[in-house]
């Protein structure tokens, strides 16, 4: 990924933290010699050394993907900037973006409890307080015939590398305009672009 200076993130605890923010991420491979991607969400491990998921087995994609050097990218907030913002409009427009992406090899799962524990995982991050969903409570042949259409898999990383592109490279008073016209757009990227922004700013 293309990363000036001022866009680079340094701190690993800020890039893993986009990604458990933002689990649901696109990963990428080459299948049959040319390049595919698939939309699935992938958690951390305990050791944040791994990232969990699986793909249904009528995905392609697994087939051969093992030992691949693969790339997962992880999407934060992001919005279009308009020059209207700015103390002048002798300016063009920007997009202002979180990105993490992260490199490592694959490995398939191919045992049904570690396959079986990465579902709990994924159910227990997603499911409310509140909520009374269990998967232990799921008819247990419903249960195999899940286990049966999916494969799972870890994604062993090898490096990650993050992006933040929040108008560093303009002055700070442009900045401060800027937050001020997203604060006002009842959009969440807006909210959480501007709220970035905000502790980001020198």
């Amino acid at each position: 990924m293309y990363i000036p200076t001022a866009f680079k993130m340094k701190d690993i605890s800020e890039m893993i933290a986009v990604i458990q923010e933002n689990s649901f991420a696109t990963l990428f491979s080459t299948h049959e010699g040319i390049p595919f991607a698939t939309h699935l969400p992938l958690l951390l491990n305990d050791t944040k050394d791994c990232l969990i998921g699986h793909f249904a087995k009528g995905n392609p994609q697994w087939k051969d993907i093992e030992n691949q050097k693969v790339l997962a990218i992880f999407h934060g907030p992001h919005c279009y900037i308009s020059p209207s913002w700015y103390e002048t409009n002798q300016a063009v427009p920007t997009w202002n973006y979180v990105a993490v992406h992260v490199y490592g090899e694959i490995e398939l799962i191919e045992h049904n409890d570690e396959l079986m524990k990465s579902f709990n995982i994924m159910i227990e991050k997603y499911e409310h307080d509140n909520s009374t969903y269990s998967l232990t409570q799921v008819d247990e042949q419903l249960v195999n015939n899940l286990n049966k259409g999916v494969q799972g898999f870890k994604l062993k990383i090898s490096s990650m590398e993050g992006k933040k592109k929040l108008s560093q490279n303009h002055s700070n008073e442009r900045q401060q305009l800027v937050i001020q016209k997203l604060e006002g757009i009842e959009h969440s990227n807006e909210q959480q672009i501007a709220c970035l922004m905000k502790q980001n700013i020198k």
